[in-house]
């Protein structure tokens, strides 16, 4: 699949979700179990503001897929 334009281009974008991700302190391996979990759930919505609350950034998140912060 990566030797397509198509396969570069969903390696680019998986690349990118990871260190967004890993960038935001979560934990890339559940954040993509917790995509991959909720996404199917609206595959029939039309209204895609749903995604926003997936978004690395968003307190929406679940904690466990957050690292702890550091304590100073």
């Amino acid at each position: 699949m990566i030797d397509t334009i198509n396969g570069a281009k969903s390696s680019v974008i998986i690349y990118s979700i990871a260190e967004t991700a890993k960038a935001n302190n979560l934990k890339p391996y559940e954040y993509f179990e917790y995509l991959l979990t909720e996404i199917p759930k609206h595959m029939d919505d039309t209204d895609r503001s749903f995604l926003d609350d997936l978004l690395p950034w968003s307190e929406k998140l679940p904690e466990n897929i957050r690292k702890p912060k550091k304590s100073n």
